[in-house]
């Protein structure tokens, strides 16, 4: 043979091994880094996410790499054994009350009601551990109202779960069980999100446990979930199939993260049609670190006013199509003590982004504020009359402030001590639930809404009462809403049943 020619074919072939060397090395390096061509892989935790998974002590190294198998097909076989050990099955137990009307005394102008009669009623869900000593993170509507709450591991172990916390806005719920070093699910990225990423949803659908389905991100910042009867308008859409049960389960990427708790199901019959929905961990996680540290969640607010434009369109199509071709968002008005106003904002403004993070639409921008806390100061950008303007906001409360408020504050209040009613006398009474109001003082709530010493509570919120602890969560839970009303329903023994609202706005 040709020595020249085979000295090319030797050159050829030491080229070809060599490409394949580095193409391996790089490979191996930009998998253990982390990174894709184009951007960061989902799985590294965001700045506002890794704070959040601070305050429950995460480990932020028990992450897997992506997978594939041989045929280059996503391998999800890791990241589903990972998550079933920290997804948990959630029991609940509620006491609700029913009375019973003899329709005779009814009708012939006695009114007469027999005692209430306690019916037990169960409900099944999910919930995901977050820490190793036993945080967990659920749907509200999950717990909500429930008398006891029991959590079972995928190793069949059983606990008694306290409720720190809930928040109906977002539908999210704190629990915690007691013990150490248990399985958990440490928070991904969900901003970085891709529509057409895959996801893995884990939870419990009709009652069958440590149940993993797969799908892929069909939209993010979806708004108008569930007729908008939810407070946050920020959710991941997805096409895994979700039954009831699943809420409050994981939703999980293919590194076995935790990005969002699965929440809502589109459906007419109530299972799945296709479409569910996820409360975004940037959302979810900062909501259980503030009912952890404050027992109630801490709300920023611009305080500007959007224009609606459902509402518009029914009364005028063309303005409504002009809004809605607006890349931003239009400030219309301001309420009382607005911190955009002080900070130089105008009527007119469009909002393009907070901290340099694009705003399109109303979704994202309450995706971004629900990541911070009155007193945080935020970088506002706005295109006014075709220019582009920078503003520092110190974010407000909706009371106009920057204060933090904890559950302890608006107990106080309250301004009342309280001791459970024992069986007996519930029984005497002919009630299944109660709390005695042992004193009161001048300057609190219950005095000046008429409620004294020897009150006694059956429900707040129409949600039964037998502890301090059931009315401090209940008060925690209003607090967080928009109209922070307690609707107490009590009575003095020989005295008629009492329906009383209390305002926690007011000083």
């Amino acid at each position: 043979m040709d020595t020249s020619k085979t000295k090319n074919i030797f050159f050829i072939v030491l080229v070809a091994v060599l490409s394949s060397v580095i193409t391996l090395l790089g490979y191996n390096v930009i998998t253990r880094n982390g990174k894709v061509l184009g951007g960061t892989a989902s799985g590294t935790t965001s700045q506002t996410t890794g704070t959040y998974a601070n305050s429950f002590d995460q480990d932020k190294n028990v992450v897997l790499t992506n997978l594939t198998t041989a045929d280059g097909y996503p391998d999800f076989t890791e990241a589903a054994a990972k998550s079933v050990d920290g997804v948990v099955h959630v029991k609940t137990k509620t006491i609700s009350q029913q009375q019973y009307i003899n329709p005779f005394d009814f009708f012939f102008g006695f009114g007469d009601r027999s005692p209430a009669q306690p019916r037990e009623q169960v409900g099944f869900g999910s919930g995901v551990i977050i820490s190793k000593d036993g945080y967990i993170i659920t749907n509200n509507h999950v717990v909500e109202n429930a008398n006891e709450v029991s959590i079972s591991l995928n190793d069949n172990r059983e606990f008694t779960a306290k409720v720190i916390g809930t928040d109906k806005l977002s539908d999210i719920a704190l629990l915690k069980i007691e013990g150490e070093n248990f399985p958990y699910l440490t928070f991904g990225n969900s901003d970085a999100l891709q529509v057409g990423e895959w996801v893995l949803a884990v939870g419990n659908p009709f009652n069958l446990t440590s149940t993993v389905t797969a799908g892929i991100v069909s939209a993010k910042n979806r708004g108008n979930v569930m007729g908008g009867g939810l407070g946050i308008q920020s959710f991941i859409q997805i096409d895994a199939a979700v039954n009831p049960g699943n809420s409050g389960g994981a939703l999980v990427n293919t590194r076995g993260e935790l990005v969002g708790i699965n929440t809502a199901i589109y459906s007419q019959t109530g299972n799945f049609a296709g479409y569910a929905f996820a409360v975004p961990i940037s959302i979810a996680g900062k909501v259980a670190a503030d009912l952890k540290e404050y027992g109630t969640v801490q709300r920023a607010v611009l305080g500007i006013q959007v224009p609606n434009i459902e509402n518009i369109g029914r009364e005028n199509p063309d303005r409504a199509r002009e809004l809605s071709q607006i890349k931003g968002v239009l400030v219309e008005d301001f309420s009382d003590r607005s911190a955009a106003k002080a900070a130089g904002i105008q009527k007119g403004d469009i909002l393009t982004s907070i901290n340099k993070v694009p705003i399109r639409n109303f979704a994202e921008l309450q995706s971004q504020l629900n990541r911070y806390r009155p007193g945080d100061k935020i970088s506002v950008t706005v295109d006014r009359n075709g220019n582009e303007r920078s503003f520092n906001v110190e974010l407000k409360n909706d009371e106009g402030n920057t204060d933090i408020t904890r559950s302890t504050d608006v107990m106080s209040k309250l301004g009342a001590t309280f001791r459970p009613v024992n069986d007996d006398t519930k029984s005497k009474l002919g009630i299944s639930s109660g709390v005695e109001v042992v004193s009161v003082n001048n300057g609190g709530l219950f005095r000046k809404n008429g409620i004294n010493k020897g009150f006694i509570i059956m429900r707040i919120n129409n949600t039964p009462v037998d502890s301090e602890g059931d009315i401090s969560k209940i008060v925690a839970s209003t607090n967080s809403r928009q109209d922070k009303v307690l609707l107490v329903a009590g009575f003095y023994p020989n005295g008629r049943t009492q329906y009383i609202a209390i305002d926690l706005t007011t000083d």
